[in-house]
């Protein structure tokens, strides 16, 4: 994949979590934006950050201690490790945190 495609792609992703991220109440969960970074934060001020790593080609998604990489498989952002889909484990880490079930951004 070349840099622009990739761009391209990264760059929807971190928008459709951003669109995503707008539907909560920000003071259960506050995002910004930065070129090719989505940094959520919480009233704890714990921060997950969602970023584009040009070099690698990849996603990379950090909550807390946790990390993960995502390459892109010609349909989705996977997990680099065990296949595991982007937008289901930015849901299901987000809903840990709050302590619920959470949806809609993988369409469910």
């Amino acid at each position: 994949m070349d840099r622009s495609e990739f761009v391209s792609l990264a760059d929807d992703c971190l928008d459709r979590v951003a669109d995503w991220l707008e539907d909560f109440d920000p003071d259960e969960v506050d995002f910004e934006t930065t070129d090719g970074v989505v940094t959520i934060e919480f009233p704890d001020r714990t921060r997950y950050i969602l970023n584009r790593q040009a070099a690698a080609n990849q996603m990379w998604f950090a909550a807390g201690a946790r990390a993960w990489h995502f390459d892109w498989n010609g349909s989705a952002w996977c997990d680099d490790r065990d296949g595991y889909p982007l937008l289901q484990r930015i849901e299901e880490v987000l809903g840990e945190k709050l302590k619920r079930p959470l949806k809609g951004l993988t369409g469910a």
